[in-house]
């Protein structure tokens, strides 16, 4: 069985976090939300909900893990020694790792992204080709290196796109959903 997981903090971009866990549970893939610190999360547009778990070093036993990003959540993501070990370590065992909007700089602070291909909210490359001048910014919604098993993504409008790499990076067929959920018409309306 397929496990993933999102990784929830205060402050975080509910949009994101959101999108991710609602089309992989609709997709039959288990996804967790994991708390921070907490279970109990309030969003960075006040929204509150309950995470299923804290985390903990089992999430080195997950397929993947996301972050979804907003200001506030991502900077106590990157600052969180846990986080920053579990991830480390799920990184040098080679395990599929995503982050959007924001959440690619605790990527970045982390050391994920030294050769890796990714892409991240607007102008906050600036701050990450800083940190790792060989990492190489992408322009696309979502972009997946499959080298250094990461999917990183732009921002709260793209959601759903990073949401469908990530279950067709788990081997996910998705085509049905994202025509029951009027993705491919909306793709399509926004190319005429």
């Amino acid at each position: 069985m397929v496990r993933t997981a999102v990784i929830f903090a205060n402050g975080c971009e509910e949009i994101e976090g959101f999108s991710i866990v609602d089309i992989l549970r609709r997709l039959n893939i288990e996804c967790d939300m994991i708390g921070l610190d907490s279970l109990d999360i309030t969003g960075g547009h006040n929204i509150r909900f309950t995470c299923d778990k804290l985390i903990s070093n089992d999430l080195l036993n997950y397929d993947m893990v996301a972050l979804p990003g907003g200001m506030g959540g991502t900077q106590l993501l990157a600052s969180n020694i846990d986080l920053q070990n579990i991830m480390k370590k799920r990184f040098a065992n080679k395990k599929w790792n995503a982050a959007m909007c924001a959440a690619p700089l605790a990527f970045s602070k982390f050391g994920l992204l030294k050769q890796a291909n990714y892409t991240c909210y607007p102008g906050f490359e600036k701050n990450i080709s800083r940190e790792n001048p060989q990492a190489t910014f992408v322009d696309d919604l979502t972009v997946i290196d499959n080298k250094n098993k990461l999917i990183t993504s732009r921002g709260p409008a793209t959601a759903m796109s990073f949401a469908y790499a990530i279950a067709q990076t788990l081997q996910c067929k998705t085509a049905e959903i994202e025509s029951n959920m009027l993705y491919t018409y909306l793709l399509k309306k926004s190319r005429d």
